[in-house]
């Protein structure tokens, strides 16, 4: 009878009450699309963690590493990475108006729609290096070479998002 009552108990309006104290409310919401910022830039040796979920019936998301967070002129895009569903990983930058050349190059597709993952981009003195559920999938070596300057990250499509660090 008493775990009947604590399942109500948490099932009920407690939870909720307890998801808008004013504590969470200065932490950052994971909803898509999400824009933060990297506290310092990125340094060699400086890692991000991205953990979330797959949509049931995904086209696509995208993980952005960028210089500044402006509409008026688009800032320069150190780093994205598009996954597109059912099997490609499209990496790029975008420099001063311009995409540079794309590389597609990967062993295997990691995502798989409804399930989760984790994604790493760890920063390095010449490049990004890239591991999905621990296991390294690819480089991306710098085309944005002031790497303080890359302090914003935007993510955007088919995904939830479990936790960003």
């Amino acid at each position: 009878m008493a775990t009947n009552k604590e399942r109500t108990t948490e099932d009920g309006p407690h939870l909720n009450n307890s998801l808008s104290s004013p504590e969470a409310e200065d932490c950052p919401r994971l909803t898509v699309p999400f824009g933060g910022a990297i506290k310092g830039g990125m340094k060699p040796g400086k890692k991000i963690i991205v953990m979330g979920i797959v949509d049931p019936s995904p086209a696509s998301f995208e993980i952005s590493l960028c210089c500044g967070d402006s509409d008026v002129s688009p800032a320069d895009v150190a780093l994205e990475l598009q996954a597109s569903f059912p099997d490609q990983f499209v990496r790029n930058a975008f420099l001063s108006g311009e995409w540079g050349e794309e590389e597609t190059s990967i062993p295997y597709f990691p995502f798989i729609p409804d399930q989760p993952f984790r994604l790493e981009i760890h920063c390095e003195y010449q490049r990004f290096r890239i591991f999905i559920d621990g296991h390294q999938l690819f480089d991306f070596h710098h085309r944005v070479l002031d790497l303080s300057a890359i302090n914003v990250i935007k993510i955007f499509g088919d995904l939830q998002l479990t936790k960003l660090g």
